[in-house]
């Protein structure tokens, strides 16, 4: 519950306790709110429990726990085969090498597929290991120049 609070947010805590109740009622207070803090796990535990009574055995594996997200697909990525058997057959790591060679022009043309393969030659053959994206080009001719719209801007 509390495992973002540092050493020394836990001082400023208590010296903050200290000058608002005093020390001698600081006791008093602390008891109230465990007291309070142990009521309402306790209605929490028992309304879970009428949850599950009322849900039926087919829901007695029923974990709240999986109403959260995260939990619930971290669940579905361990536990379902199919999934395990996608995961295993593909290799994130491979896959991105192959485009990142793909793209700098290492790979051979029959690994990279068709159009990948034709972009990374036309790269190789203009001169170079690749694209080189962060020299400017030349002015564009007049040819190649989109049309001006002045309604348009």
């Amino acid at each position: 519950m509390f495992n973002d609070i540092g050493a020394l947010e836990l001082v400023a805590l208590v010296v903050l306790a200290v000058l608002v109740f005093g020390p001698d009622k600081l006791p008093k207070v602390i008891q109230d709110v465990s007291g309070f803090i142990r009521k309402i796990r306790d209605f929490s535990e028992s309304a879970k429990q009428d949850i599950r009574s009322e849900l039926g055995p087919e829901f007695k594996d029923f974990d709240f726990e999986d109403l959260n997200p995260k939990t619930f697909i971290r669940k579905q990525l361990t536990e379902n085969e199919d999934l395990k058997e996608i995961r295993s057959s593909f290799d994130l790591k491979k896959e991105i090498n192959e485009v990142a060679d793909a793209v700098n022009g290492h790979a051979s043309d029959a690994t990279v597929p068709a159009a990948v393969g034709r972009a990374a030659g036309a790269a190789a053959g203009a001169g170079g290991t690749g694209p080189d994206l962060l020299k400017k080009g030349g002015r564009p001719e007049h040819a190649d120049r989109p049309p001006f719209d002045a309604d348009a801007t």
